[in-house]
């Protein structure tokens, strides 16, 4: 920006008004909910419907989304809600649990790997083309979180599987297309089977003036996979045994020598096959609970 743009905004207060913008963006964030993040809500009939379009890749990133991974599972000792350091392929204290878990060939510890598996998750830069729950976010752009099932349709868009279907880039401006989001319950979880992408079009038949205003009211997507995003191995360890109410073995001295070697993540497991029923029957108490944090899948 030149100094005479950065005087010129003061004049008009625009820069003040940005700043006041980022302020409670900040406070939202750390409190409450994320006002930059739109979800589609349900009606009465318990059916969703929104028209979206998905924007390309933010000014300086090279994805038009982000990957991230997560747990989300309840212990004895509480929920274990934490982004996962395999996101930026790293060890993960749950992984490596999970993997010993099921390894061990036993179906009652394959059960709990089960219920403490990764969940996968997507951000994305989206328009509002149409909120018939909301219609004050028509026009806007949010950023849009969503599961591997909405991420399988844009690249079946992308590389459709027959000869006859045309290929579409969804996040393209001028020949992308609109994503109808089609919601419905089933078994108690919400349901994007019958969702879909328009015919082509340019994004609400905008200029290209109009486009390039819309595009520069991206939200960075790198934030989210920053390392400042997810607690160290031993933080998450840590939450994990307090979770599963384990307390980690602490060697003899005589063969400390000998365990010198061993990975902290054994110790997870002790104690805790006893816990199977327990967990089973806390599960299907909170299964609400995790009906919404798979909303988007």
């Amino acid at each position: 920006m030149s100094f005479a743009n950065l005087k010129k905004q003061s004049s008009l207060g625009s820069l003040t008004s940005k700043l006041v913008k980022e302020v409670e963006k900040m406070n939202n964030t750390s409190g409450g909910a994320d006002e930059r993040l739109w979800k589609p809500e349900m009606d009465k009939t318990g059916n969703g419907y929104a028209v979206i379009r998905f924007l390309p890749a933010p000014n300086g990133e090279d994805l038009p989304w982000a990957k991230m991974y997560s747990h989300a599972f309840q212990g004895p000792g509480g929920w274990y809600i934490e982004n996962s350091l395999t996101t930026l392929g790293q060890k993960d204290p749950v992984s490596d649990l999970n993997r010993e878990l099921w390894n061990s060939g036993q179906d009652t510890d394959k059960e709990i790997a089960r219920k403490q598996k990764r969940k996968l998750s997507y951000y994305s830069n989206i328009y509002v083309v149409k909120d018939e729950m909301n219609p004050e976010n028509e026009g806007k752009v949010f950023l849009y979180k969503y599961g591997k099932k909405i991420h399988d349709k844009i690249v079946a868009a992308a590389q459709p599987e027959f000869e006859d279907e045309q290929a579409i880039n969804p996040f393209d401006l001028w020949n992308g297309a609109d994503f109808r989001l089609k919601i419905c319950k089933v078994a108690g979880f919400w349901n994007y089977d019958k969702s879909g992408f328009a015919n082509p079009s340019t994004l609400a038949g905008k200029t290209d003036a109009e486009l390039e205003a819309t595009w520069k009211e991206c939200y960075s997507l790198k934030d989210f996979t920053s390392q400042s995003q997810f607690k160290t191995y031993e933080e998450l360890e840590t939450r994990l045994n307090s979770v599963l109410k384990v307390t980690p073995k602490r060697p003899d001295p005589e063969t400390l020598e000998e365990e010198s070697t061993s990975q902290s993540v054994p110790n997870l497991r002790t104690g805790f096959g006893d816990k199977v029923e327990s967990l089973k029957s806390e599960e299907d108490v909170d299964l609400s609970y995790f009906a919404k944090l798979a909303e988007e899948d």
